[in-house]
């Protein structure tokens, strides 16, 4: 259904695309310099975007506030505008795929969806708001004063929540992973920049009908840099990550654990903690502690055989977890990963819910495939539900088994050295 989900989401989106750009080819451009000023500023937009793959979420606010911007303009320089809301969807969409092209050549393929994205939710924000300025009555009733603004930032509001709907639809439809926690993540996500990106549209609108097109450059160098930093603070990120990567892969390159072993465990359980809701920032400090949670092995004289610490004695395991918190620490990652790495072999009822994760799925991991005496998978969730009592979180054990379930039969897939 997920899937369908999305087709229908993309579907939708064509048939709008086709339906507009037919319709503006048969009329005609109305006010084409305002069409053409509109255009280019969605298109740099789009041209700042760096995305790489299909869970990237980086904001486009350029793009994003000059679409709703030409969607909500009622005048240019105190003239009335005569474009409806299907132009305004012909000329986003033309601009948007003109920016989307070199992504596309660079084997980005999934900038496609934000162009759909963008399509419907400029679709509904222009079908809002034409009609009613091009009949009159908003004219009459509200006009230009102090009363367009609450309008305007209210159908912007509903605006970013369709987007968000959409947003997580495709995310659901690529990845399979349940809409509640994706469409939460979405909403957060739209709180971080959606104000500014909402607010920054309206300005333009109203700009644009005060000063004419000249008020658009002046608006939108603001977001351009503020694009751009987000880039330079997503490197920053990245760069982080790959160190926490690389710390990780010291276990394997040292032999105290089977070769892609960190990396399963993090994968694994960033899922899990997808099934149960976690927020996107709690995932990132998952996924760190989930990477670094056998790095307590460095420190001991006697390697742990096949690095399996599920099969360990409770005290053991909780000596290496202590290691593992002090190495954490050490290489100055966040207090919290730190935190899970090293009650990571505490009873559940004593964890926090990163740290039940990343016990139960570093257990499944060995006890699957990875430790001393592998037993299957079918085998190791029995286990893991054997020990439920007092080990293992319910809860945290059958969103395994349904993460597992939708991966196919749940089998450890080896993970090359490298």
């Amino acid at each position: 259904m997920r899937a369908y989900a999305g087709w229908a989401v993309r579907g939708a989106a064509a048939a709008l695309t086709a339906g507009a750009l037919g319709h503006t080819l048969w009329t005609g451009v109305a006010e084409p310099a305002a069409a053409l000023a509109f255009a280019a500023l969605v298109t740099v937009g789009e041209l700042a975007r760096r995305d790489r793959s299909a869970e990237d979420r980086r904001p486009a606010p350029l793009g994003s506030a000059a679409a709703l911007a030409y969607a909500l303009l009622g005048q240019d320089a105190g003239h009335p505008t005569h474009h409806g809301a299907l132009q305004v969807v012909a000329v986003v969409v033309a601009a948007a795929l003109a920016g989307t092209v070199p992504h596309i050549a660079r084997g980005h393929g999934p900038a496609l969806d934000h162009v759909a994205r963008r399509v419907l939710t400029v679709a509904f924000a222009a079908a809002c708001f034409q009609p009613l300025h091009g009949s009159g009555p908003l004219a009459h009733r509200i006009g230009q004063g102090p009363g367009l603004v609450p309008f305007l930032l209210l159908l912007l509001g509903l605006t970013a929540l369709c987007d968000a709907v959409l947003a997580a639809a495709l995310a659901g439809a690529r990845t399979g992973w349940p809409y509640g926690p994706l469409l939460r993540d979405e909403l957060r996500a739209q709180l971080g920049t959606g104000p500014a990106v909402c607010a920054t549209g309206v300005v333009m609108a109203l700009g644009v009908a005060v000063a004419g097109l000249w008020a658009l450059p002046v608006l939108g160098v603001p977001l351009l840099l503020t694009q751009l930093s987000f880039h330079r603070i997503d490197a920053v990120r990245t760069t982080y990550r790959q160190t926490i990567t690389s710390l990780a892969r010291a276990t394997e390159i040292a032999g105290c654990t089977a070769p892609g072993h960190a990396r399963r465990v993090a994968s694994l359980s960033c899922a899990v903690g997808r099934e149960l809701g976690l927020s996107a920032r709690e995932l990132t400090v998952l996924e760190y502690a989930a990477l670094m949670h056998d790095i307590g092995q460095l420190s001991l004289v006697d390697p742990v055989p096949g690095g399996a610490t599920a099969e360990l004695p409770p005290d053991e395991a909780r000596r290496i977890a202590g290691l593992g918190g002090e190495v954490a620490r050490q290489t100055g990652v966040p207090a919290e990963v730190a935190v899970i790495v090293e009650r990571q072999a505490d009873p559940y009822r004593q964890q926090p819910v990163a740290a039940r994760i990343v016990r139960a799925v570093n257990a499944y991991d060995d006890l699957a495939g990875t430790g001393r005496h592998p037993i299957g998978s079918l085998a190791a969730l029995e286990r893991l539900r054997l020990g439920t009592g007092h080990e293992y979180q319910p809860e945290v054990v059958e969103s395994l088994a349904r993460v597992l379930a939708r991966g196919g039969r749940g089998r450890v897939v080896p993970v090359p050295p490298g």
